[in-house]
């Protein structure tokens, strides 16, 4: 089983071949995604609101997501494993991004890195790229930005708006990212984006024009109970069913019928 590589996704959008990524956070998430042939498994520092219990992305730490990393990358044997970069990580200074970026690939075993931003980033990914770090962009709706931004809100709506996506994605390609996420922007805006775009792109809200595709992987699957946004697709109703083991479990226990004489030695 060939991994995955930056080799593979280019070669997949100039075949017109969407590719599909999905997040991770630990070791049996990232084998069932691997065993479904996910293409890549992004360790999200969307890990805070979903798993650690933070209000948003903001709070989660170099220390936590290099944990997350670790453990996808040891579940993940055909996937691509890139790691988000955590707010404060790579903003700083170029110094602290390449140190920080390095040490997912050299402890965590991630094979990129995500970052967000456009121009302003431009020397952080140039660097990065020059160390031999693969590096993913990330465009539109930067949830790190969301103070910034005064919510979760759609991007680029307006023609000046859409003209700055486009003209960051260029740097971006030009700083040596081998992809970029467009999240939350109108879908002929990221039409015309990877249509301008040698590399691929990644839609997450962004419509179906992209490269390919973009979900957390506990909205898709329903595990929340919560409401997910417009964009996503569940596929499953993983939440109830959960619950209804649960409960079953704990009714049965009560009952005296679990355990029973085959759960006996």
């Amino acid at each position: 089983m060939s991994r995955v590589t930056t080799a593979t996704l280019q070669e997949m959008k100039e075949q017109g071949v969407k590719s599909t990524l999905l997040t991770a956070y630990d070791y049996p998430t990232a084998r069932l995604l691997d065993e479904a042939e996910i293409d890549i498994l992004l360790i999200g520092d969307s890990v805070g609101n979903t798993v650690l219990g933070y209000e948003n992305t903001l709070p989660v730490t170099m220390e936590e997501m290099l944990h997350h990393t670790a453990a996808v990358s040891r579940g993940a044997k055909r996937a691509m494993v890139v790691a988000d970069m955590p707010f404060l990580s790579y903003q700083t200074t170029v110094a602290d991004a390449v140190w920080n970026a390095g040490l997912f690939i050299k402890e965590a075993g991630a094979h990129a890195v995500k970052l967000e931003g456009g121009r302003e980033r431009a020397d952080a990914v140039r660097a990065m790229v020059e160390t031999g770090i693969p590096v993913m962009g990330h465009l539109g709706l930067t949830p790190q930005s969301v103070n910034q931004f005064g919510g979760f809100r759609v991007q680029g709506r307006t023609g000046d708006a859409a003209r700055r996506l486009m003209e960051d994605a260029v740097i971006l390609e030009e700083a040596g990212a081998f992809s970029i996420v467009l999240e939350c922007i109108p879908a002929d805006v990221a039409e015309d984006i990877t249509n301008n775009l040698r590399i691929p792109t990644l839609s997450c809200g962004a419509g179906p024009h992209c490269s390919g595709q973009v979900m957390v992987v506990h909205d898709m699957l329903g595990c929340t109970g919560k409401k997910v946004p417009k964009f996503v697709k569940q596929y499953a109703n993983l939440h109830d069913v959960i619950i209804d083991a649960l409960t079953t479990f704990k009714k049965e226990v009560q009952e005296g019928k679990f355990p029973g004489p085959d759960q006996c030695y």
